[in-house]
């Protein structure tokens, strides 16, 4: 900024616009006798006024706090910094977590430089508050403003505009396109986990076994596994096994399918319950400490895998830990997350060579292996059937989405034999792997569009982005006339003293 062009000049953010003004008080609701524009209105992309709230206000707050056309709104609070230049506002007052500036110079010029680079280094150097971070009037009005002579402000504003609006043209269609691929997978994810994906390969390889036969078979695995669990528990505790302990069998609940579509031959749909005999338990919540045994964070699942690396060191022993150590083929699911498309997201442990717990906020699922497979259960899992089961029986406190054991046991997932798991897998990965290759080149234009952006507003804010024109009134004299018809307003507004009144009253 200090290597500005001829006629610019670097000049603070107050001293280019109105006296800036907090916004009002009021509490937001569907119906009042005008729009309420709050903070959360304007950092989503341009005002939808139609959800702009209402609030009722009298003639005299109306008139104080109103928007007009020009008018700039930065946030304070919450999404601290954001901005928005007001244009053809519906009737519409401001609340308090905004504060309002009305430049002197070009607005959109104005609106401009509220998203370059420099900007924002001045806010992130200027909030204030722990907790919750803030910014004030005071603090905003000293961030300093490279002014170009107002002729060149027009012509900056026009190029910006122009390349800009490719810009976001091209985003957009980057944004359209991941669209598209989302949907992609999950229509592949459909077709793999409704049998679609290999019904070719089951008319060359019919099914050895009905649905009904593998329920069966999945039962009886499901109830052997269950009595050599009871059986090791007795002989390790010294005990003769009681009579009929047999009858304590807990039977699974029944997976419910109305409205689930009919599988192949050879499949069967079963609950979560009968893939896992008591083997649903979680995590332990341990505080973290210097040393200690390890224990994984909530982000060590993505994109349904487990990173073992993402852990910490809990105040706890290996000992301790270990009845919470995981294994290869666990599956780990996302006891609560503050969004609802993430809570109850699972992810796989591969191999492990070290002890690693796993936290409270997490819940183990292990399922019958000579029946199904851990990791078909963690590819149905992001299906439209599980994440519909999760979601509908989350509940939200503070905030924050939740789910427990008995949402996960009750979910309902499509079982093939072992072999067609397999396959389907595999077929799976090919195509996800060729998804994944064009988001990753989607993910980085966007990124590379987001780089120039700034380039294209560093550029024009630092006098590179037009030519300058030496006939073109410098920026001083544009500031010396709004410094002067501040000063005329402000001895205007400012009232006389009664000792001043006194003295013109007795004056002959």
């Amino acid at each position: 900024m200090s290597d500005l062009p001829h006629g610019w000049q670097l000049v603070r953010l107050g001293g280019v616009c109105e006296p800036s003004q907090y916004g009002y008080t009021a509490k937001a609701g569907s119906s009042g006798n005008i729009h309420f524009l709050r903070t959360t209105d304007i950092t989503s992309g341009p005002i939808d006024w139609d959800s702009v709230p209402f609030c009722d206000v009298d003639n005299e707050t109306r008139e104080k706090y109103l928007l007009h056309d020009g008018d700039v709104v930065i946030s304070r609070a919450g999404s601290v910094g954001f901005s928005c230049l007001i244009r053809q506002p519906y009737p519409s007052v401001f609340a308090s977590y905004l504060i309002r500036f009305r430049p002197k110079i070009n607005a959109d010029y104005f609106k401009y430089f509220l998203l370059t680079p420099n900007y924002w280094k001045a806010i992130g150097e200027q909030r204030l508050g722990i907790a919750v971070q803030n910014v004030n009037a005071s603090r905003l009005s000293e961030i300093d403003v490279p002014v170009a002579p107002a002729a060149e402000q027009t012509r900056i504003v026009e190029k910006l505009e122009e390349l800009l609006s490719d810009l976001d043209a091209g985003v957009a269609e980057l944004k359209a396109a991941q669209k598209k691929l989302a949907q992609y997978r999950q229509s592949l994810l459909k077709a793999a986990v409704e049998g679609a994906l290999t019904a070719e390969w089951r008319q060359q390889h019919p099914p050895a076994e009905t649905g009904a036969q593998l329920l069966q078979r999945i039962l009886t695995e499901r109830r052997a596994r269950w009595e050599a669990r009871q059986l090791a528990k007795f002989a390790e505790q010294g005990k003769t096994p009681p009579k009929d302990w047999q009858k304590k069998y807990p039977e699974p609940g029944q997976p419910d399918t109305s409205g689930l579509p009919e599988l192949p031959q050879g499949w069967v749909w079963a609950s979560v319950d009968q893939l896992s005999p008591d083997d649903l338990a979680n995590g332990r919540s341990v505080p973290t400490a210097e040393n200690g045994a390890k224990v994984l964070r909530l982000t060590a699942i993505k994109a349904g895998v487990v990173d073992l690396h993402e852990h910490k060191l809990g105040a706890w022993s290996s000992e301790e830990a270990a009845p919470f150590a995981v294994s290869e083929g666990d599956l780990l699911i996302v006891r609560g997350n503050g969004s609802l498309t993430l809570v109850g997201r699972a992810g796989l442990v591969g191999s492990v060579d070290e002890q690693v717990a796993y936290p409270d906020t997490m819940i183990r699922l292990r399922v019958v292996e000579a029946v199904v497979s851990p990791a078909w259960i963690d590819l149905v899992w992001d299906s439209h059937v599980v994440r519909s089961h999760l979601e509908r029986r989350a509940r939200t406190s503070a905030g924050i989405y939740k789910i427990a054991q008995p949402d996960i046991v009750s979910a309902t997932v499509p079982v093939p034999g072992l072999a067609e798991q397999v396959l389907i897998r595999q077929a799976l990965a090919q195509q996800l792997e060729q998804l994944a290759v064009m988001e990753s080149a989607m993910e980085t234009g966007l990124k590379q569009s987001t780089a120039q952006r700034q380039n294209i507003l560093r550029a024009a804010f630092a006098g590179q982005l037009v030519p300058q024109d030496p006939s073109d009134e410098p920026a001083s004299v544009l500031l010396e006339r709004i410094r002067a018809e501040r000063a005329a307003h402000e001895a205007v507004k400012k009232p006389r003293s009664r000792k001043s009144a006194s003295s013109l009253r007795s004056t002959p």
